[in-house]
This record gives structure tokens, C-alpha cells and sequence, in this order.
């Protein structure tokens, strides 16, 4: 975390116009473990010249070129694994298991599918005598969320390098650590100056600054519903592209032919991992209502069995959420939840009780819910599940298409043709059916107000490039 009080401007570490520090907390002890240099408009500007600069030649690199630079950037990702799990576990208080084998390997995970969609793609097809061809959009401002730093940022820089763009990143300035790290990474492996950039700070003032720029070509942020609006309005009035992947409300659907036993061990267990800080977390488990009971009675046993507490000790499966504002977030949506009538079966408020400092969150668990709650329409990132029973199958599809999110979906049932016709009625932009977990090569995004474009692999590649007819290119 050296370089935490500066950017990365062409190429090089630059102090911030405007020399300031802020304050980072560690949300397992609420102490305060670094210090971060913000930027400015000024900063801003001079990174997006830096990368308007660094555009036309970076845009005609060859296919091999583009390779030997990925791949050499995920070389010096893997030699600095262990700075990148520290990095992770201080910023957003993950557990050590989890900032090793999930957070910091999906990085590498989402690099790799750069390397592997950029290895064969047809960046040129012929209809006839015109050429179609696939070019780098140009100048790209890429805004990444704090839940899971190194994935979303591979996600966005992999497939704009793979592409030929040159970009600026903005991480969210609750984890500015691994982003700082990730720059350093790419400065090792030879990114030429200008064509990846480095700023930090808030969304208000910086990147409002990048998603309104007129020399930004597109923009490509992950967040919440609630800011991709604001990034939406601040981009329109240059016209650029704006991908988004926003936030969820996955529902999960047991069908009646279901073992409860793994089922709902497996969704409990998917909607608390990362203390429930994850956009297509299956959040809302809908069960007959006849088996209500039984899922409730093992969701229970699910939640209480987690070891909630000290990110470092190799015992803990669930660390705290990270920053303050989302603890009093969620305390917020548990007591809607006890206010609005839904039955609390574990949990509630407040922190578990041999933990007196910290943003940790009580697994929890409600039954007795319907659409109409808070708990069942807001997307509440923390480790809260909620029950909701159905009688028929027409109606657990109405309640899992009854929001204003589509990211993700989950159904299980012991008759495979059965859950696949349930998926195909879903309205998201991903079904897992009968627990399996999500292929890092197929798109991932959604419907509605959880965003547009996709990322990962080819599609996420496409994303970051225009098409070009190019009549008469093959005459006779």
C-alpha cells in the first residue's frame, strides 16, 4: 500500500493537485489502518488527457501484443497475492479464507477469461463486399464498487485492454487499497503510460467529474440502483455509452420435489457469504408454504452455525460488513422487517453478543414474508434472508418476478425439465438451476433496474468495442 497517498497518471505516481488525506477504517475494529490522497477535477482532467493521449497507439496494437500484456500482468497478479489479500481483509474486513480463495482469486479468474475471449475472437466478418468489423470505443471511465474490489475491477480492465481502449479507474473510496496494489501490478507488467490510469475519491465529486467528461467515450460502472441513475443522467448529455451491472433481489425457488435438506443449506449459505454483500445473493427463498416451517428450521441451523468475528482467525466464515453507513443500513432494513410483521426466526439487531466493536451484522433469518415488506423489495447487502411461502407454481413465478430488479435466479427441483421451464419464465439475466454456481465465462448482468450490457468473458469483451461497416471492401 505504498502508493496510497497517490494516483497513477501516465504512467506514473503523481501527488494530487489538491494534497488532502482521508481516513480508512478497518470495519472489524472501527480503527482507523491507513490513510488515502482523494483526487480532484483537475486530477480527473488530467488523467482523461493522459488517456486520450495514449489512445491511438494502445488502439492499434496487434491481437498479440494485447495477449503478451494480459498475460504478463497476471503474473505479477499472482506474485503479489498475499499484498492483495492483506489489502482486502483490512479494507472490507473480509475473512482471511474468503479475501484468499474467493476475492483475490477472482481476480485472477476474470483476467485469465480476458486472455482466453481475446485468444480467438473475430474482431472481422465479410457479408458480401463490406467488412464488419469490431474497434476499440476509445476513452473509457471504469467506477467499481467496494464488495468485490479485484473482481469488478479485472472485470472492467481486462476486457478494455483485451479491446485496445485506454481507461481511467475510480474504485470506491472504501477500497482504495487493492485498487492502488492492482496499479502497481499493472506498472510492473508494462501497461504503456496513458492507456490505464489510476484517480480516488468520491462519487459526488470525482466521479461525477468522469461520467460527465466529454472526452470519456463510455462509461462502465457496478453499483448501486440508486447511483447508476445518477451516472446514467451525469453521461447523457455527452451521449456515451454507459454500462451498467446494479444492484438484485434474487429470488430462490424450491419447488415442491426439492431436499430441503441441501437446498436451503445451499441458498443460506450463498445469500450470508460475504456478509450478504453481493448483488445476485439469493436473498428471498421461496418454499411451499406448507414447507415453511422445515426450510425456517434449517436456514436457522445454517445461520447460527457461522463464526461470526475476527477477520484473521482461520475459524471465521463471516466478517463484518464494511463500512458504517451499511450497518446502519441493514440494522435499519431488520427492524422495517419486525415492524412490518414478519416472524424473526434467528438474528435481529444489534452485533452478536461477545463482539462489542466492529460492523458485524447477526446472521439473519425472517419467515412469514411477503412481497409487499421492505425486506422482501429493497436490496439490503447484509447477511439477512428472508422466507416467503407460495401455493402454486404460477405464483412463486409472479412473487420472483414481482421486482424491480433482474439480475439473478435460483431454482432447484429434483425434476430438471420442470426447473428448466420455471427459468425460462424468470425475469433476470441469470438462472442457477439445482445449485450450480455461475460459469465465469457466460455474461453476467441483468434485467430492469439491475442494469443493461454484460460482462465476463466474450460479452464482456463486446462491451468495450463499436462496430465499423465498411462498404466495398472486397471488390472484384
Amino acid at each position: 500500500m505504498q502508493h496510497l497517498h497517490h494516483l497513477y497518471i501516465d504512467g506514473r505516481w503523481v501527488s494530487p493537485e489538491t494534497p488532502r488525506l482521508v481516513d480508512l477504517i478497518n470495519p472489524a475494529t472501527e480503527a482507523v489502518f491507513a490513510t488515502f490522497a482523494p483526487s480532484d477535477v483537475g486530477d480527473v482532467n488530467r488523467a482523461v488527457a493522459a488517456a486520450r493521449q495514449a489512445f491511438g497507439a494502445y488502439a492499434q496494437t496487434t491481437r498479440r501484443e494485447r495477449l503478451d500484456l494480459l498475460r504478463a500482468i497476471v503474473d505479477c497478479y499472482r506474485r503479489r497475492t498475499d499484498d492483495l489479500v492483506e489489502a482486502v481483509l483490512l479494507e472490507m474486513g473480509a475473512p482471511l479464507i474468503l479475501a484468499r480463495e474467493r476475492q483475490v482469486a477472482a481476480g485472477l479468474i476474470h483476467l485469465q477469461q480476458s486472455i482466453k475471449a481475446l485468444e480467438t475472437y473475430q474482431f472481422d466478418i465479410v457479408l458480401g463486399s463490406t467488412l464488419i468489423t469490431r474497434e476499440p470505443i476509445g476513452v473509457c471511465g471504469l467506477i467499481t464498487p467496494w464488495n468485490w474490489p479485484l473482481l469488478q475491477i479485472a472485470c472492467k480492465v481486462g476486457p478494455a485492454l483485451a479491446a485496445g481502449c485506454t481507461m481511467i479507474l475510480k474504485p470506491s473510496e472504501v477500497a482504495p487499497a487493492s485498487a492502488s496494489i492492482f496499479a502497481e501490478i499493472l506498472h510492473e507488467a508494462g501497461v504503456p503510460p496513458g492507456v490505464f490510469n489510476l484517480i480516488q475519491g468520491d462519487g459526488p465529486t470525482v466521479g461525477q467529474a468522469l461520467v460527465s467528461h466529454p472526452d470519456v467515450d463510455m462509461v462502465s460502472f457496478t453499483g448501486s440502483t440508486h447511483t447508476g441513475i445518477v451516472v446514467a443522467k451525469a453521461a447523457a448529455d455527452t451521449l456515451k455509452r454507459v454500462h451498467q451491472e446494479l444492484g438484485g433481489k434474487s429470488p430462490n425457488i424450491l419447488l415442491d420435489d426439492a431436499s430441503f435438506a441441501t437446498a436451503v443449506r445451499h441458498g443460506a449459505y450463498a445469500c450470508f457469504a460475504n456478509s450478504g454483500q453481493s448483488c445476485n445473493a439469493p436473498t428471498r427463498l421461496l418454499v411451499p408454504a406448507h414447507r415453511q416451517p422445515e426450510a425456517a428450521a434449517i436456514a436457522k441451523s445454517i445461520a447460527e452455525e457461522l463464526v461470526v468475528g475476527e477477520p484473521r482467525s482461520l475459524l471465521t466464515t463471516l466478517g463484518p460488513v464494511a463500512n458504517k453507513a451499511q450497518f446502519a443500513r441493514v440494522q435499519s432494513l431488520i427492524a422495517s422487517g419486525l415492524q412490518e410483521g414478519a416472524t424473526l426466526v434467528t438474528g435481529g439487531l444489534g452485533r452478536p453478543t461477545r463482539l462489542e466493536r466492529g460492523y458485524y451484522v447477526r446472521p439473519t433469518v425472517f419467515m412469514d414474508v411477503h412481497n409487499q415488506m421492505t425486506i422482501a423489495r429493497e436490496e439490503i447487502f447484509g447477511p439477512v434472508l428472508s422466507i416467503l411461502p407460495y401455493e402454486s407454481e404460477d405464483e412463486a413465478v409472479g412473487i420472483a418476478n414481482d421486482t424491480r430488479f433482474g439480475l439473478s435466479s435460483y431454482v432447484t427441483s429434483a425434476d430438471l425439465e420442470r426447473a428448466r421451464q420455471i427459468a425460462r419464465r424468470l425475469r433476470a439475466g441469470m438462472v442457477h438451476l439445482n445449485g450450480v454456481p455461475s460459469d465465469p465465462a457466460a455474461p453476467f448482468g441483468g434485467y430492469k433496474q439491475s442494469g443493461n450490457g454484460r460482462e465476463r468473458g466474450v460479452f464482456g469483451l463486446e462491451e468495450f468495442l463499436e462496430l465499423k461497416s465498411i462498404f466495398g471492401y472486397n471488390q472484384i
